[in-house]
């Protein structure tokens, strides 16, 4: 009965310790925790564009053991949206708690909101005028004249309800302070509205005339005009 008794206590210890480590996630507390999970929007048609604002995040509640709670970031909780589906109108996608990848022992107990409401219209082309934005004035003695662009015209890409109405894009600031002969500057092309943008060109060179104020002739006085009058009368 007591032989080998020294490795029969040796094995036992040995089964206790691996009982203990074994049992111990099973053993530890289960708790809930809430992150902000990052939204990403996936597969839209190039053709669509979403036109009302979107939440950068969702609030995400885990359950789980606490050790495995520790090792689940926000970063690696990204919520994917998937918008191949979407179709011009308003939108409402429902946020699925399997779409989270979380590991096996952590449950997704719920998603906050867990549908997302926003616009999607289609994309139009349109080409409009290209507006100088000059800065400031030439010094004094000097006049701005009638600045040209070239091109004069930019093709510009939006949702269709604001290229239906969309007037012009302007060149980025050209500062007239301190200029006192025509130049050409090379400047970018900018859209004052998010959604609209620029798709060529990206650059235009801009001629702006600045020249000298022709100054006007000295005024005939009524007392001169008099005077040279009456020299005239005396000569006759």
């Amino acid at each position: 009965m007591f032989r080998n008794l020294g490795l029969k206590l040796i094995a036992l210890f040995l089964a206790l310790v691996v009982w203990f480590f074994t049992s111990a996630p099973r053993r530890e507390a289960v708790s809930e925790r809430a992150f902000s999970s990052p939204l990403s929007f996936t597969r839209m048609s190039r053709e669509l564009v979403i036109t009302t604002p979107l939440p950068d995040s969702v609030n995400v509640r885990l359950r789980g053991r606490v050790s495995a709670l520790r090792s689940v970031s926000s970063q690696n909780l990204e919520v994917t949206v998937d918008l191949s589906a979407s179709q011009p109108g308003d939108t409402t996608i429902t946020l699925l708690r399997q779409a989270i990848n979380v590991p096996p022992e952590v449950e997704v107990v719920a998603i906050e909101p867990n549908k997302i409401r926003f616009r999607v219209e289609q994309l139009r082309q349109r080409a409009v005028p290209i507006r100088p934005f000059l800065a400031g004035e030439p010094p004094v003695g000097y006049i701005t004249g009638e600045p040209s662009v070239t091109p004069a015209e930019a093709l510009v890409s939006g949702p269709a309800s604001q290229i239906r109405n969309f007037a012009e894009v302007a060149t980025e600031r050209i500062i007239m302070t301190g200029r006192t002969e025509t130049f050409t500057q090379t400047v970018a092309v900018v859209s004052d509205s998010p959604l609209v943008r620029v798709v060529e060109p990206v650059n235009v060179q801009v001629t702006v005339p600045v020249l000298p104020v022709m100054g006007p002739q000295p005024p005939t006085t009524e007392t001169g005009a008099q005077a040279s009058t009456g020299g005239q009368g005396k000569k006759q």
